[in-house]
């Protein structure tokens, strides 16, 4: 049976309070790691570390990617930062 669509919330917010699995892969935030509810907002709100190969198993790609990728997103942070203070 179909719940009415309850205004002011967010997806995540109504699987993570019902602990139920999110099924609409078009999501963005959609993962296939049903231990997280198929979420990636879920997953992230969780407090407990991962390594790089837990995580590279979400989301199917090999913990070497994910090393690249956590690289990128650190040379970001720091240069965004570095702007931030020279202003």
């Amino acid at each position: 049976m179909l719940e009415k669509i309850i205004q002011q919330t967010t997806c995540f917010n109504e699987h993570s309070k019902r602990q139920l699995e999110c099924h609409k892969t078009e999501c963005r935030n959609w993962m296939a790691c049903p231990s997280k509810l198929n979420c990636a907002v879920i997953g992230a709100a969780n407090e407990t570390e991962h390594t790089l190969q837990e995580i590279g198993n979400i989301f199917g790609v090999t913990r070497m990617r994910i090393c690249q990728i956590e690289k990128v997103l650190l040379s970001e942070i720091s240069s965004n930062a570095d702007i931030k203070m020279t202003r």
